[in-house]
């Protein structure tokens, strides 16, 4: 199995600045150019997708209909639909929704944040961030009903190729879900991949994702077939803490295999340039296709 955890489109709330958990920001401009290049590129290398799932905030479901837009078939119809599901949104804000980004003061040991939860928590109406807690049982039942059937499912000619667009925060969790089903001896990293420097740093903090960066997994086992020998060939021994496992709906057996490929790509960006003038602002619903805008006019 190919999967690919792919962080939406710059949106109009990231360039505000303000906090967007489950407040429904819509994309920029180059928020469309950024997920339309990403669907490029992804065909380019012949990835046809065979899942595609999305939090069902429109950042996210927009992403993941620019990406399937670069694999249209002949009729024009698209090879999946994209799967909506509540339980990939963001972190709830709470009170934080749409509320601008507060920098640590000077004088106090709390972030601004905190801090701003300090002055406001007894204030009618005031509902807190959402818990990592809940977090991790949103990404587990995810994974035990959604991604778990893949992997046990039986054996296909086709290696299903699986898109998850979500967001930044919630993306974190997914990823240790995932991670918390295998068995830290059979994961294993890419060479070249940065690992962190002064030490190493354990798999479950890979870093974060920028606008339509991803993270891309190769799952290979007996089972799925696909690409199990050339992979195994490539390997590099991981870090991983010994509580990689705990909490998790799914533990796979050690015959399946994680290799990470790549920790927030964006090949696909090289050479974007944000338009001038509109590249911030929301993105019209209205044009065909967004690349259509910046063509310049024949003359002569």
């Amino acid at each position: 199995m190919k999967l690919y955890l792919i962080r939406h489109g710059e949106t109009v709330d990231n360039v505000a600045q303000v906090y967007a958990g489950v407040r429904d920001s819509p994309l920029t401009v180059q928020g469309v150019l950024q997920a339309e290049r990403l669907g490029r590129y992804l065909t380019a290398s012949e990835q046809r997708f065979t899942h595609v799932f999305a939090s069902d905030l429109q950042r996210a479901v927009k992403t993941a209909e620019a990406l399937l837009s670069a694999q249209t078939n002949d009729d024009g119809s698209v090879p999946v639909t994209v799967r909506q599901l509540p339980i990939l949104r963001e972190q709830d804000f709470g009170f934080y929704e749409g509320k601008p980004f507060y920098a640590r003061q000077r004088d106090s040991k709390k972030s601004g944040k905190d801090a701003h939860r300090s002055r406001h928590q007894d204030e009618p109406g005031f509902q807190d961030v959402e818990s990592k807690e809940s977090m991790t049982t949103r990404t587990n039942t995810f994974v035990a009903e959604h991604l778990g059937p893949l992997l046990q499912g039986t054996v296909s000619e086709q290696q299903p190729i699986v898109i998850i667009v979500s967001h930044g925060i919630i993306l974190s969790h997914l990823w240790r879900s995932i991670l918390g089903m295998f068995s830290k001896h059979t994961v294993a990293l890419a060479p070249g991949l940065s690992v962190g420097s002064g030490g190493v740093t354990p798999l479950e903090y890979l870093g974060g994702w920028s606008n339509t960066g991803y993270l891309e997994l190769d799952i290979t086992s007996p089972v799925l077939g696909t690409g199990a020998e050339s992979n195994s060939k490539d390997m590099a021994p991981p870090q991983s803490s010994d509580k990689a496992d705990e909490g998790n709906p799914i533990t796979l057996p050690t015959t399946f295999k994680l290799f990470i490929r790549s920790v927030n790509g964006k090949e696909h960006l090289r050479g974007l340039k944000r338009a001038r003038g509109v590249g911030s602002s929301q993105h019209d619903e209205g044009q065909k296709k967004i690349d259509t805008f910046f063509k310049k006019t024949k003359t002569g």
